[in-house]
């Protein structure tokens, strides 16, 4: 479904107007494992830490959780600029990338920094009920699977029903192509098991915004896959579940895809805010 980015346009620069009389700090590499993970696995020591960036004069705020992309074989921690001055806060992750490790270790290094997330927000003065996660292509895949496939966060004592909403950015919803890789599965091998998002659609999850490029510019048949999901959503009776296709732009479809996702969580925390 094609959706005009620009009727957005109003609603992101009137929620930012406020947002940037704040002041914000940033604090970097912050290991979300604790000291005796860290301690056994070298690799982990390294890799898995991430940044926040938060408003530093005010109480009570939103975060977002951001997953970077890279087919779960490459990229870095990232604070997206788009999303900075918003009056959120915004936490970059790294996580454990492949061959080094059975791509699926980046599922569960997504779910402990959303765990970490749950349990520190409050300490830089962020709301533990106003966590978002979002990311882009594989980071977008990661936020679904912790999303979805509650196992993941229940292994961290959270339960993933506690996300205040999922928002991946032309993330892969059957199972992801490095999984299938390095099972021996080609890339243009649709397959769905328990590392597919699909797999895990639910009627209870939290709400869920999917974003994809145009569908004849996307990777492959992201938008196919995205399209998929919302209508089994729908069909199992979850009543938040929104799609948009972002016409005329491709795989790398982030910078416009920004005002939507802050669109979507200052809908929802108004919403939030009505049922109070």
């Amino acid at each position: 479904m094609k959706k005009l980015i620009l009727l957005f346009a109003f609603v992101f620069i009137t929620a930012s107007s406020f947002a940037q009389k704040l002041e914000y700090d940033t604090k970097s590499n912050i290991q979300y494992y604790n000291a005796s993970i860290n301690k056994s696995d070298s690799y982990i020591n390294e890799r898995c830490v991430l940044d926040i960036y938060y408003p530093k004069n005010t109480k009570n705020f939103a975060t977002i959780i951001w997953f970077h992309g890279g087919g779960l074989t490459g990229g870095n921690k990232e604070i997206p600029e788009a999303l900075k001055n918003k009056g959120f806060a915004i936490i970059g992750v790294n996580y454990r990338l492949s061959p080094k490790v059975k791509a699926e270790k980046a599922i569960e290094d997504a779910a402990a920094a959303i765990a970490w997330t749950f349990n520190n927000i409050a300490n830089y003065g962020g709301d533990a009920s106003q966590i978002f996660v979002s990311g882009h292509s594989a980071g977008g895949y990661l936020a679904l699977m912790t999303g979805l496939d509650k196992k993941w966060l229940q292994k961290e004592g959270i339960d993933a029903n506690k996300i205040a909403g999922l928002i991946p950015f032309s993330g892969q919803c059957i199972t992801h192509f490095e999984i299938r890789r390095q099972n021996g599965i080609p890339e243009k091998q649709p397959t769905i098991d328990a590392f597919a998002p699909l797999y895990h659609v639910r009627a209870d999850a939290p709400p869920l915004l999917l974003i994809t490029g145009d569908r004849e510019l996307e990777m492959l048949g992201r938008y196919e896959e995205n399209a998929y999901m919302a209508r089994m959503m729908k069909l199992l009776g979850h009543t938040q579940t929104k799609l948009y296709e972002l016409d005329g732009y491709g795989h790398g479809m982030t910078e416009p895809g920004f005002p939507l996702l802050v669109n979507e969580i200052n809908r929802i925390l108004k919403e939030k805010q009505t049922k109070k």
